[in-house]
């Protein structure tokens, strides 16, 4: 992994991230608030993002590349669109990485460190970070959950099919 410096709020790093689609509705101060906690970071294809068990403070967003997430030696999913975001289910719930993440090919993320607080100049502005990472985490979650019931509903109908093509027999 090739690490930059925590990156600094300048008005050219800001467009970037308004370019991504899960990012533009976000203000312009709110998004210098999430510079200034973050890093950017490479992989090489193969190469472990996260460790599934591990405790670390870190936040993605996928800016270019693609990741796959394997849980219990399992591929449970693929993302390769830039601006998604990874890693936000050790953060809001502070218990172990619950999966591993791999890079499937070259990879860049924005790293977000959760616990880098003190770069940020008064808790208000803490608050308002925070308030920002849940308002991201629900918006994903939301489309998440319902990607998870669309292949949910699609894994019964195939299992449902199966059984009664087996009682046919």
């Amino acid at each position: 992994m090739k690490e930059s410096k925590y990156l600094k709020e300048d008005l050219r790093n800001i467009q970037r991230l308004m370019d991504f689609p899960y990012l533009k509705n976000f203000e312009t101060k709110s998004l210098s608030k999430l510079l200034r906690l973050s890093k950017i970071r490479e992989y090489e294809s193969g190469e472990c993002i996260i460790q599934e068990g591990d405790l670390d403070p870190w936040l993605y967003f996928l800016l270019k590349g693609k990741i796959q997430i394997i849980k219990d030696g399992v591929q449970i999913a693929e993302i390769d669109q830039p601006g998604e975001i990874f890693g936000e289910m050790r953060i809001i719930s502070s218990v172990s990485r619950s999966a591993s993440i791999y890079a499937m090919e070259n990879t860049v993320c924005l790293a977000v460190d959760t616990t880098a607080k003190e770069r940020l100049s008064s808790q208000e502005e803490i608050d308002k970070f925070l308030l920002l990472l849940y308002r991201v985490f629900a918006e994903f979650a939301s489309i998440r959950l319902r990607l998870a019931n669309e292949e949910l509903v699609r894994t019964k109908k195939e299992i449902l099919k199966l059984v009664q093509d087996r009682d046919f027999l």
